[in-house]
């Protein structure tokens, strides 16, 4: 149904994606907890996006952020408007696990907030074997934000 993609990030439907991503992030978080990566913290060697397309329409962006030889995060998930709950976030999500297994990395891990406007995205992780855990990497707990763990 979709097609996955690596994405450079050069295409106008990408940038556009993460700048919905982006503004969505800074108006339901409190500005000490957004941690979303901007288009430059995406292009560095450590991060790999990918996005999902329906033709020449961009459906869904991931990324995978490589922490360690073991351990690597999930940045930047955002589905378009128009294809939420039609798959293209859940194909997004898989091709980052399967990935992080062909990399035989032990543990994935998220930083994401809490409220009515994470909800959809902490039920597709928790779907996919994600529970929540401790924090990690350089993020701190906080009453908003949470972190979900899946052991490879």
């Amino acid at each position: 149904m979709y097609q996955i993609r690596k994405d450079d990030l050069s295409s106008e439907p990408t940038r556009a994606l993460l700048a919905l991503h982006l503004a969505g992030m800074h108006a339901n978080s409190p500005p000490e907890a957004v941690f979303a990566l901007d288009l430059s913290g995406l292009q560095v060697p450590e991060v790999t996006v990918w996005s999902a397309w329906q033709g020449d329409r961009i459906a869904s962006i991931g990324a995978l952020k490589m922490l360690s030889a073991e351990q690597a995060e999930i940045k930047s998930m955002r589905t378009h408007p128009n294809f939420l709950r039609q798959g293209a976030g859940a194909a997004v999500l898989a091709t980052i696990i399967a990935t992080a297994r062909e990399r035989s990395l032990k543990r994935l891990s998220l930083e994401t907030g809490s409220g009515p406007s994470f909800d959809a995205a902490l039920t597709l992780y928790r779907r996919h074997g994600f529970a929540n855990g401790p924090a990690f990497g350089g993020y701190e707990a906080s009453a908003f934000n949470q972190f979900l763990h899946l052991e490879l």
